[in-house]
C-alpha cells in the first residue's frame, strides 16, 4: 500500500517552544487515521503540518511521494486540489446559502458551467442528507447540519485526502455517531484517505483503521482500535480509559 502522507524527522516550534519533535509518521492511501491526545499537546499542529498549512522547522513532509517543502507553488497546486479540510468551526460563509457554500470552491477552482456546479453542489447536499437546506443560511440550521454542510464543502472537489479537525465537537452522542458513519461511508465510496482529530474515544474507535496519540512532543502510533485499547504505554492507557490518575495528570499544555 502506497503512502498518502509521510513525515520524516519533523520538528515544529512556535516562538522557540517545541510542539512536535523528530516525528516520523506514514499514513497509507485509503486508510482512516485518527489523531487523539490531551488538549494543547499539538494535535491540530500535526494535522496542519500534514496538510501543508504549517511549515516545520526541521524534517521533510511528503504528499503522495512528493517532497512538499521543495515544491514550487505551481507544483503544489495539483496536490492541493486533491485535499479537502473540515475545520473544527466548519468555517462556513455566513452570507452564503448552504448551496452557495458548496458552489464556492467549485466556481473558484474548476471550469465547470454554472449549471454543472449547481447540480454537483445539490448532489453533495443530498449525499450528506440535507437537500432540504439548499436555500437556508448556516445560522438557520442546526450544529449537526452545519457539520454535514462543512463535510459536503470539503468533499466538493472530490479530494483523495481529507482532513477533519474534530468533526463531532459540540455535537450530541447520537448526532456524533451519525456524522462518523457518514464520514466512513463517503470515504469508502470515494476510496479516499482520511486524517481526523477527535477526543471522543468511542468515535475514534468507530472511525479509525489506525490511531495515533500526540503527547510530550511525540506522536505515538498506537495501532488499530483493539491495539490502542490494550496499549502498554501508561500515557495511552490513562487517556483512552479516562483515568484521573496517571502520568498525564500534571501535563502542561504546549499550545
Amino acid at each position: 500500500m502506497t503512502s498518502a502522507l509521510r513525515l520524516e524527522n519533523v520538528t515544529v516550534t512556535f516562538d522557540s517552544q517545541v510542539v512536535l519533535r523528530s516525528v516520523n509518521l506514514d499514513i497509507k492511501s485509503g486508510e482512516a487515521f485518527v489523531i487523539v491526545g490531551p488538549s494543547g499537546q499539538g494535535k491540530t499542529t500535526l494535522l496542519k503540518t500534514l496538510s501543508g498549512l504549517v511549515t516545520p522547522q526541521d524534517g521533510r513532509v511528503f504528499v503522495e511521494q512528493n517532497d512538499w517543502l521543495t515544491l514550487s507553488n505551481k507544483e503544489r497546486l495539483p496536490l492541493l486540489k486533491k485535499m479537502g479540510i473540515l475545520f473544527q468551526k466548519n468555517a462556513l460563509f455566513d452570507s452564503l446559502t448552504c448551496l452557495e457554500n458548496i458552489c464556492f470552491p467549485l466556481r473558484e477552482t474548476t471550469q465547470l458551467t454554472e449549471w454543472e456546479i449547481t447540480k454537483k453542489a445539490e448532489s453533495f447536499l443530498d449525499a450528506v442528507g440535507i437537500p432540504h437546506a439548499r436555500d437556508l443560511y448556516p445560522d438557520e440550521i442546526s450544529g449537526g447540519m452545519q457539520k454535514r454542510l462543512g463535510i459536503a464543502r470539503a468533499l466538493a472537489l472530490d479530494p483523495k485526502i481529507i482532513f477533519y479537525d474534530d468533526p463531532t465537537a459540540g455535537l450530541d452522542p447520537i448526532t456524533s455517531k451519525k456524522i462518523i458513519s457518514l464520514i466512513k461511508t463517503l470515504q469508502q465510496q470515494n476510496n479516499s484517505t482520511v486524517v481526523a482529530i477527535t477526543n471522543d474515544m468511542n468515535r475514534a474507535y468507530q472511525m479509525a483503521d489506525r490511531i495515533a496519540m500526540v503527547v510530550d512532543q511525540e506522536v505515538i502510533v498506537t495501532g488499530t482500535p483493539k491495539e490502542t485499547e490494550n496499549h502498554s504505554d501508561p500515557r495511552v492507557r490513562q487517556f483512552v480509559r479516562g483515568l484521573l490518575q496517571g502520568p498525564l495528570t500534571a501535563l502542561d499544555p504546549v499550545l
